[in-house]
Formats: structure tokens, sequence, C-alpha cells
């Protein structure tokens, strides 16, 4: 199938699975070059690229990408060495989960702040004078 279609099916960018292809996450099994040096990517492109973007949403990087992959393809990696990547990955989430409940605490309070201020200036008085002394 052309790059195009290949987009379609996986709802990336063509731009985007050229880059792959650069980075080496594609290989001959996934694309081949026809004598018009057109690039004709192979059923199995879709399934490498969707397994790409479930890692992605996991927030991989492209390191870490290749070498999920490459562990894929060669299982050179040990069940330990997965389950201590995946024990790190939960963490780094978990991190993040966290500063982002942070963040959503700051917003939901400038929000009440703010629609204080409109309907009752004095509480909005109060929430700011509270938050300075914490």
């Amino acid at each position: 199938m052309k790059i195009q279609e290949l987009a379609d099916k996986t709802g990336l960018t063509a731009y985007t699975i050229r880059f792959y292809e650069k980075e080496g996450l594609l290989d001959s099994r996934h694309v081949r070059r026809e004598e018009n040096n057109y690039r004709n990517y192979s059923d199995e492109a879709i399934e490498r690229l969707k397994l790409v973007k479930k890692f992605q949403g996991l927030g991989c990087s492209l390191t870490e990408l290749k070498e999920i992959l490459k562990n894929q393809d060669t299982n050179m990696s040990s069940n330990l060495e997965v389950i201590e990547w995946i024990r790190q990955k939960m963490s780094e989430v978990e991190r993040k989960k966290d500063e982002l409940d942070q963040i959503l605490e700051t917003l939901n309070w400038m929000l009440e702040y703010k629609m204080a201020l409109m309907n009752d200036p004095q509480r909005a008085h109060d929430m700011l004078t509270i938050r300075r002394s914490d």
C-alpha cells in the first residue's frame, strides 16, 4: 500500500511515517522501494505503527521505542529486564500523574476564586488570605 493509505489506516501523517522509517522503526518487513522509488508498505506496517502509537501513549521516547521494538523483533531482553522497564515506566507515569493532579488542583482553585470575585468578593478575599497563609 502507498504511504497515504497507511497514514489513513493508522491515523499518522505521511511525514511521521517517513520519520519513523528513517529512525529505523520500520524495516524491510514493513516497507519496500518500488522501481520508481515509491514506498510500498506491507500490512505488517499497520500493526507495527499501531504498536508505536500505543507505546507513545505511555510516554515512551524514541530511544525507548527503538529498544522495545528491537526486543520484540529479537527477544533479547529477559523477562526480568522487561519487568524492570515496566516498573520504571509505571513510576514515571505516577510522577506525571501527581504533577497533573497538582496542576488540576491549582486550576480548580483559580476557577473557584474567579467565580467568587464575580459573585462574592468577600469570599474571594478570604480564599486569597487563606491561600497566602498556606
